[in-house]
């Protein structure tokens, strides 16, 4: 596999972009060798539902549009942020808070931290910011799944 890989989608802040942004990821971290069945999968869909959610729902509608970036690097490390372009930051709930949302900050901590990895919220240039989370590469090097196109060391995929 190449020493880096890239991916990324831009979608509409809707509702509906979230399943499409899970399902991308799902589709390139496939084509890069994880397969779909794993707990590592599970986990990276969960957490990619989760930020995409965060970036539909907590933006007020002053994001029109959110952007997932996927890097794997040296197949150790893989990054996924997502970028929204509202300058507001995630707030961090105490665990003793009843409510019916605003949860996906925890789920997302805890579910990297139980992974190996680690979360970063950075502000962008352009005002907004970027969640991303960082975890160890655990995948077997595998070649593109047959009757798709396989994707380039920039994220490109090849006609």
């Amino acid at each position: 596999m190449a020493d880096h890989l890239e991916a990324s989608v831009t979608l509409p802040s809707d509702p509906a972009s979230v399943s499409a942004a899970r399902a991308y990821v799902a589709d390139v971290l496939a084509e890069w060798g994880l397969p779909g069945d794993t707990e590592a999968a599970d986990t990276i869909r969960l957490i990619v539902s989760e930020l995409a959610t965060n970036a539909v729902q907590h933006t007020f509608g002053l994001s029109p549009t959110f952007t997932v970036d996927i890097a794997l690097d040296r197949d150790e490390n893989l990054r996924i942020g997502v970028t929204d372009s509202h300058p507001r930051f995630p707030k961090r709930l105490p665990a003793a808070v009843q409510q019916d949302n605003g949860r996906g900050m925890v789920i997302i901590r805890w579910l990297t931290a139980e992974s190996g990895g680690k979360l970063r919220v950075r502000p962008t240039r352009e005002g907004g910011k970027t969640v991303s989370i960082e975890l160890p590469w655990t995948a077997p090097a595998a070649p593109a799944a047959p009757g798709r196109p396989p994707v380039t060391a920039a994220g490109q995929q090849e006609p």
